[in-house]
């Protein structure tokens, strides 16, 4: 592991627990908002997306059939990590306060707290392998799908 993807996969919960010392600065200054904000959008959905992001790069973006950007696969892959990560995050958060309300415990510092742990955790779980499609041999082109008229 290099020293940038030592970074790269601590960013999330840095992020969490900056959230959390975010807390200490008055109530409804903007750098407290937008430092919770933030972690709470995209931190913990980046944190779980790097988990799987092998098995999510296995398979690439089809490329439109007529000529013209050429990165679109790259920047579709992107957008699609992005979209997940939001959504990933949302998730665990109200996952999080629904057990929290579960145990009559929900403040939403624990929300923070509870959510910072889980991407710290998250970050140090090793990412999964992506495993080659059932049934096709290495090197040769995957199944087409139903429907295709290929």
């Amino acid at each position: 592991m290099t020293p940038q993807d030592l970074v790269i996969r601590m960013l999330p919960p840095f992020s969490g627990w900056l959230a959390l010392a975010a807390l200490a600065l008055p109530g409804g200054s903007p750098p407290r908002g937008a430092a919770v904000a933030l972690f709470l959008a995209v931190g913990p959905g980046a944190a779980l997306v790097r988990i799987c992001g092998p098995a999510l790069r296995s398979r690439r973006a089809e490329t439109p059939d007529e000529p013209g950007d050429a990165a679109f696969e790259r920047h579709s892959d992107l957008l699609e990590q992005l979209v997940l990560a939001v959504l990933l995050s949302v998730s665990a958060a109200i996952l999080v306060a629904t057990a929290l309300i579960a145990t009559q415990a929900l403040s939403g510092d624990r929300v923070l707290l509870t959510l910072t742990l889980l991407t710290t955790l998250a970050a140090f779980c090793p990412s999964l392998r992506a495993l080659p499609a059932s049934g096709t041999a290495p090197g040769a082109a995957p199944p087409t799908r139903k429907g295709s008229t290929l």
